[in-house]
């Protein structure tokens, strides 16, 4: 070992010349047997060092290769989510997968069509693309036959008439009709109602009471009130059916020089709503009775004075079965998980909804039985198309083969739907599960992918439930679309301004979508409801149920227009 070796070890060792040496061999062998002894705790020490740098080294390399694999799943993960969120906000709003991108990952596939029955079904309305759109049609279609004609008529005059050859007068031997749509603006109209009073002239004139009486006028929507039922339907309908803020109506009104504040058609709404309450209770009833129920909600910001900000309530939509045909609102002042565990509490059946965990006591009960949605989970293995195509490509494609199965049973009985069910989708369900326990084992769980797999997988068994029963649906997607008319519409009239107003907007909004679900136009069904409503025995609320009302309505001749 060198001398600096030494030295840095904490050994020092004198330096001797040979004739120094003792020449006793005993003792020049006990010195040779030290120096030896010596060196050897430097060479065990040196190598002690050495092995503890090699594996610093080792450690720290192993570190910056963690550190880095660290930063590139962050980063991944932030690049997930953010173009999950752009595209989620800013991208196309359809989910249109073709199977066939299966072929660019080296999966061989039988042809199958575009994937525009799922996509078609969550919207609620036909898919139309470019290339399938029928263009045999031309020209301008011919205007609805229920709309009243004015003719005006164009004629020659009498020097027009004259024939350009002999001069004679030309008689008339036909003519051209075309046809233009004109807009007349609705215009307001008072109504005055003229009570006629009666009284005893007899009984006067000899100094009795004359026993004066008047005609009764009839219930109105709004006793005293200045609406009639039209008007009233009508801001109702504006507001909620077509997402017109109340400012908005003000406005309109003014044009025709009628004054009417934000805060009185407000009050309007709040007693049309009061007006309209035993009939939703009569809904619920209703809907309660159904085997299954379809249900969701979403967020309603509400004015909170103080706060600075508004708060959070919930619009929660409750849809009934086939024989229970409604759809009813309900607002809460917050997602706790009373709201739903309230409504639901004498409800014994199917209830098909999201994850949300607030359900979760419902189900346990035992008299309720989860259903879960595939729209919701074929939706997030297609958020994880841009980052995990392969895997995306293979699941779409299983989860078009149950909905391929839902288009096949469309128009049968329930008991047949069943039966295909079991034949055709409980296989896919099994290859289903199969592939994402072994895909569960190699994603990483924080991934998008690997968060569609654990979403899956959590919600198996509730997933697989709708195969069982032939009145239940794939997914939640009628859920989804009740809640559509909310979210448009939040984005119109922002927020509610108390919790009085987010109840009076649930009642209202449930005559709309009652109304709309059954093909009734909403004003003239609010229109005849909000005119019959006040005077109308609580026994005989059913008729103003939209499916009654429709069928009662279909009995009747068209209405006459008003004249002008």
């Amino acid at each position: 070992m060198h001398l600096r070796d030494r030295a840095r070890c904490g050994i020092q060792f004198a330096m001797i010349s040979v004739e120094q040496l003792p020449d006793d061999p005993i003792l020049l062998k006990r010195m040779v047997v030290e120096q030896y002894s010596q060196l050897e705790v430097i060479r065990a020490r040196h190598a002690a060092e050495k092995e503890a740098a090699i594996r610093a080294a080792v450690a720290a390399e192993i570190q910056a290769a963690v550190d880095e694999a660290v930063q590139a799943a962050v980063a991944k993960a932030i690049k997930e989510t953010t173009a999950l969120f752009l595209r989620r906000f800013y991208g196309p709003r359809n989910e249109r997968f073709d199977p066939r991108q299966l072929l660019l990952f080296g999966v061989k596939i039988d042809e199958m069509p575009l994937d525009e029955a799922s996509v078609a079904e969550e919207s609620g309305e036909e898919l139309t693309t470019r290339r399938a759109a029928k263009r045999h049609k031309h020209g301008r279609r011919p205007l609805p036959d229920h709309l009243p004609r004015i003719d005006i008529e164009h004629d020659l005059d009498d020097a027009e008439k004259a024939c350009p050859a002999c001069g004679q007068q030309r008689e008339r031997i036909g003519e051209e009709v075309s046809e233009q749509l004109e807009y007349l603006p609705a215009s307001f109209r008072v109504l005055r109602h003229i009570r006629h009073k009666y009284g005893c002239r007899c009984c006067e004139h000899d100094g009795y009471n004359p026993n004066i009486t008047a005609a009764p006028k009839p219930a109105q929507p709004i006793d005293k009130g200045l609406p009639g039922p039209g008007l009233l339907a009508f801001v109702v309908t504006s507001k909620l059916g077509d997402h017109l803020p109340l400012y908005r109506l003000e406005h309109i009104f003014s044009r025709q020089n009628i004054q009417i504040a934000r805060s009185t058609m407000c009050a309007w709404m709040q007693a049309a709503g009061e007006l309209a309450r035993p009939l939703v209770s009569r809904m619920i009833e209703r809907i309660l009775l159904s085997r299954n129920i379809h249900t969701d909600d979403t967020p309603v910001p509400v004015q909170s004075p103080g706060e600075g900000k508004c708060r959070k309530a919930r619009l929660w939509a409750y849809i009934g079965d086939r024989d229970n045909p409604y759809i009813v609102y309900d607002y809460t002042p917050n997602r706790s998980r009373a709201g739903p565990a309230d409504w639901l509490r004498d409800f014994k059946g199917f209830l098909q909804a999201d994850a949300y965990g607030g359900y979760d006591g419902i189900y346990h009960t035992g008299h309720v039985v989860e259903v879960a949605c595939w729209a919701h989970a074929r939706r997030k293995f297609f958020d994880a198309k841009e980052t995990d195509g392969r895997r995306a490509a293979e699941m779409l494609a299983m989860v078009r083969g149950l909905y391929a199965v839902e288009d096949e049973a469309k128009e049968l009985d329930d008991a047949t739907r069943r039966e295909l069910r079991q034949a055709k989708s409980v296989p896919i369900l099994v290859r289903i599960k199969a592939w994402l326990d072994a895909e569960q084992k190699i994603v990483l769980p924080r991934s998008v992918m690997g968060q569609a797999i654990g979403y899956a997988l959590n919600q198996w068994a509730a997933l697989c439930v709708y195969a069982t029963e032939g009145f239940l649906a794939i997914d939640n997607n009628a859920a989804e679309r009740a809640m559509k008319r909310v979210a448009i519409g939040r984005k119109n009239w922002l927020f509610a301004g108390n919790d009085r107003a987010g109840e009076t907007t649930a009642l209202l909004y449930t005559l709309i979508a009652g109304a709309e679900r059954h093909g009734l136009d909403p004003q003239r069904y609010l229109t005849g409801l909000f005119a019959r409503l006040p005077f109308a025995p609580e026994s005989e609320i059913d008729q103003f149920l939209p499916d009654v009302w429709k069928r009662a309505e279909a009995a009747e001749p068209p209405p006459q227009p008003l004249p002008p």
